[in-house]
């Protein structure tokens, strides 16, 4: 009867999307005039006034103006799977991200989880290719607080019973247990239970065709209208507020500007040079400019190269090709080594993150916690004995 269930859903939601493309003339390459509660057009307006910028960010430490404060402050995290796949590249709306992970998705091909908060609060970021959930991913996005939004389209899971997904492995199962899935919960999800104008195909994104898989677009704004209709504002029905448990790093204005670590490069795999990730440090600037497969990566709705104040890396157990649909897994739940790159410098690190719900803590070698210069900070997962260059 389970099964059953969730095969008439999708079929359901499949059918829904269908008559929606259709109307729309089968595809659609942007979403126009979106509409907002309550005064936000009113508080964004004030935003490029050049008004100072005295509002941390609790995410990363990055200063803001009051008015994108009281923006964020109306809601709480959004974290979103999105894929980067050579052919899908560039992304959209990464670069607003406050904070970025990225580790393999499977053979090799890396995917992120982008957390937004303080970043999207001047406009509504269009983010795409949104693609499926995994385990690791989920175990970072918990850690921003009670119920963060979590959007992507389907995950790995065994709902069919056919075994071909390894137990450890099963997102949308995790999901469940976190009761993240429930009707109308804090998981947004394409497959089950979100559609337009949260979600939709964007087949026109890049200036040539891609497969359907490539092609899933969102928008913030209407998730978080979406999310407030489901009592996922910053508080929830019970006027919990979403940072009641929440514990953020430790931030630092930048120092001065250090030439020491000029570059910092790595694989992920070393038979997908596609997937190498160059940090380039720009001492003027004070930040880190990412190259991903030995070419600038851009945002494609700004044509902004992404930049970092701040690179982590830790290294962690990899398991590859754990089932009959080769997932991998990445052990986010532990301790290990690690390095943080910031201010021009290389800090030779550890990592801990003792729970779900907590933030991964760096400490120095002395053990005292690493304070993050403000700004978007980047963290990359590589498997234990992966070479660092810098």
């Amino acid at each position: 009867m389970l099964i059953s269930a969730f095969v008439g859903l999708y079929l359901f939601s499949a059918g829904a999307s269908l008559a929606i493309f259709s109307f729309l003339g089968g595809k659609t390459s942007s979403l126009n005039n979106v509409d907002v509660s309550g005064n936000l057009s009113q508080v964004r307006s004030k935003i490029g006034e050049g008004l100072p910028k005295t509002e941390e960010c609790p995410l990363n430490g990055a200063l803001f103006s009051k008015p994108e404060r009281a923006v964020w402050e109306k809601r709480r995290p959004i974290a979103v799977v999105i894929e980067n796949s050579a052919d899908a590249r560039p992304q959209s709306g990464i670069s607003k991200a406050d904070v970025v992970y990225e580790a393999v998705a499977e053979g090799g091909i890396t995917r992120f989880l982008a957390i937004f908060y303080c970043g999207a609060a001047a406009e509504d970021v269009k983010v795409a290719p949104v693609r499926s959930a995994r385990v690791y991913f989920i175990d970072l996005a918990a850690a921003y607080g009670k119920n963060p939004i979590f959007m992507h389209v389907g995950g790995a899971n065994d709902f069919a019973g056919t075994g071909d997904t390894a137990k450890e492995a099963r997102a949308l199962e995790l999901l469940q247990t976190l009761g993240w899935r429930v009707p109308q919960g804090n998981d947004f999800d394409t497959t089950y239970d979100s559609g337009y104008p949260v979600f939709w195909r964007n087949y026109d994104r890049l200036d040539h065709p891609v497969a359907t898989e490539h092609t899933m677009m969102a928008s913030l704004d209407q998730a978080y209208l979406q999310a407030e209709k489901r009592g996922f504002a910053a508080k929830d029905k019970n006027g919990v507020s979403w940072d009641i448990n929440f514990k953020p790093w430790r931030f630092t204005d930048g120092k001065s500007q250090s030439q020491s670590v000029k570059e910092v490069s790595f694989d992920f795999w070393s038979n997908k040079p596609e997937y190498s990730v160059t940090w380039k440090y720009d001492p003027a600037n004070n930040e880190y400019l990412r190259f991903n497969g030995g070419v600038e990566h851009k945002d494609h709705e700004n044509n902004e190269q992404i930049k970092a104040k701040n690179v982590a890396i830790i290294f962690t157990q990899e398991k590859t090709s754990v089932d009959r649909n080769k997932h991998s897994l990445y052990t986010t739940i532990g301790k290990g080594s690690a390095l943080v790159f910031q201010n021009g410098e290389a800090i030779e690190a550890t990592w801990e993150k003792s729970s779900r719900e907590s933030m991964i803590i760096f400490r120095d070698k002395k053990g005292k916690e690493i304070s993050f210069v403000r700004g978007p900070i980047w963290v990359e997962i590589l498997a234990i004995g992966n070479k660092v260059n810098y």
